[in-house]
């Protein structure tokens, strides 16, 4: 017994291992040839020969069993939905038992031949449509595996005002950066938009930018290979000339590379400035200061770089005028919920509390948690009770209008709420009323009888007592005790 569970660790842990022993052996390595003699070739001179020199074997790295593993293991643990061959991430599995020996091979030789991605639209929450370029199951393992390589190399030099989709730095990191500097009395901010910038990424540009570090032209080949990797779409296959669509995992990392180049420019100008991702916040002191900025940044950006700037989106406005990844900042720099965000958050409850829906109550509850508590925690560092307290009561006034739903009738709204302690006279007076159910969920005798109490009997998550508990850093099990809203 004890045998059989080391040989089904053993196979569970390393798919690839004999497959790179294989390879090597092989000698599938070099700029596409059979032996390592075949990538003896001339290096590019975007780079200082010794950055390159480190990093003229990077395909063994990244082809290596360990990483390899690991990469499948992300893959597996993401899950996520299939490309355009259908493959699931369990097929994938059944697969690498097939062809590790190919894909081994086709990596160390820099032949591997990524397929087109599926494009997928979702709505963005502040209008319009955002383009979703899904990969393969395969490719996203290989992405995956050159990510690993990469991020590493990339990561360290990259600026310290950029917090988007990099390891140990978050949104909120972000968020407390600007208050600093709104604290600091740089009450002005200069918010550039980038328009559709993961669909307008100029591919010699990036490719130039990432031979200053990479010496391996099988890498660079593969990754250029993803770029133009066409799109599906309506049963239509796009050619790419342009963009790194957002779904796959090397997507972000190629825009931190692209964008570090305004970082760059940004810290050689002294300015102070926070950037998530394609989302940059620069602060200053004056309205005109900030005009010059973005005029200058502009024309960096679509000079430089060959990006646009949405200028009906963009704006040089006082602090408390715009938002940023979900915040808004006062003028003394303390953070708040923006006001998109509370409007999405009720458009979320909204469709998670549809009178429609034909589920049991108890789901509702436990989906509306979901929500809350997410919601909560990303907004923790937000000085704004106000926020949690009104959602937590439009949380609560949502489900009791879908529980006086579920009773249909006049006969079972008096049932119900009589059974929760209203006086029969005030029950029948919200059963036979003709008031709409959003209308009925307001009334006296339905808040006292789904009171506060009723709902934490069902395990309701409460905002404000979730965020309060937040705030108190020796009381993290949400035990203080605040003021009930209905």
């Amino acid at each position: 017994m004890g045998r059989r569970r080391r040989q089904v660790r053993a196979e569970q842990g390393d798919l690839f291992d004999e497959a790179l022993k294989r390879a090597l052996c092989l000698g599938a390595t070099g700029g596409g040839g059979t032996t390592a003699g075949a990538y003896a070739e001339r290096q590019s001179p975007t780079a200082s020969a010794r950055d390159r020199a480190l990093t003229c074997n990077l395909m063994e790295e990244i082809a290596s069993s360990g990483n390899l593993n690991e990469a499948w293991k992300r893959v597996k643990a993401n899950k996520g939905a299939p490309g355009v061959d259908r493959q699931s991430v369990a097929d994938l599995r059944t697969w690498i038992g097939l062809h590790k020996d190919e894909l081994v091979t086709a990596l160390l030789t820099g032949r591997f031949q990524p397929n087109p991605v599926r494009g997928v639209e979702i709505p963005k929450p502040g209008g319009g449509m955002r383009q979703l370029g899904i990969p393969t199951v395969l490719d996203r393992l290989v992405q995956q595996a050159i990510l690993q390589v990469l991020e590493p190399l990339f990561d360290p030099g990259f600026s310290s005002s950029s917090y988007g989709f990099r390891p140990g730095r978050s949104a909120h990191a972000a968020v407390l950066q600007g208050q600093a500097y709104v604290a600091d009395g740089h009450g002005i901010v200069v918010d550039l938009d980038l328009e559709k910038f993961f669909d307008r990424v100029n591919h010699d540009i990036l490719m130039a930018r990432l031979a200053r570090r990479i010496g391996d032209k099988r890498l660079l080949r593969i990754i250029r290979r993803f770029l133009e990797a066409g799109m599906l779409q309506d049963g239509v296959c796009v050619r790419r000339t342009e963009g790194t669509p957002q779904g796959g995992p090397l997507s972000p990392l190629l825009a931190n590379i692209l964008l570090d180049d305004l970082d760059k420019e940004l810290e050689k100008r002294g300015h102070r400035f926070c950037r998530y991702a394609d989302d940059c916040n620069i602060y200053v002191r004056s309205q005109a200061a900030g005009e010059r900025v973005m005029a200058s940044v502009t024309r960096f950006l679509e000079h430089r770089l060959r990006l646009r700037v949405n200028r009906q989106k963009s704006a040089v406005a006082p602090v408390e005028e715009r938002g940023f990844l979900g915040y808004r900042l006062t003028p003394e720099g303390r953070p708040t919920v923006a006001p998109k965000s509370v409007s999405r958050a009720k458009d979320r409850l909204r469709a998670i509390t549809d009178r429609k829906r034909a589920i049991p109550f108890e789901r509702f509850v436990a989906e509306a948690n979901g929500f809350l508590t997410g919601w909560v925690m990303y907004f923790r560092h937000a000085d704004d009770e106000r926020a949690m307290q009104a959602l937590g009561g439009r949380a609560r006034r949502r489900l009791r209008s879908v529980r006086l739903f579920q009773c249909r009738h006049p006969k079972g709204i008096r049932s119900l709420l009589t059974s929760l302690g209203v006086p029969t006279k005030r029950a029948v007076s919200v059963a036979w009323t003709n008031k709409g159910w959003w209308r009925k969920a307001r009334l006296a005798p339905t808040q006292e009888g789904m009171n506060n109490a009723w709902f934490a009997g069902l395990g309701l998550v409460d905002p404000l007592q979730k965020w309060c508990a937040l705030q108190d850093d020796g009381n993290r099990r949400g035990t203080r005790s605040v003021r009930p809203v209905v």
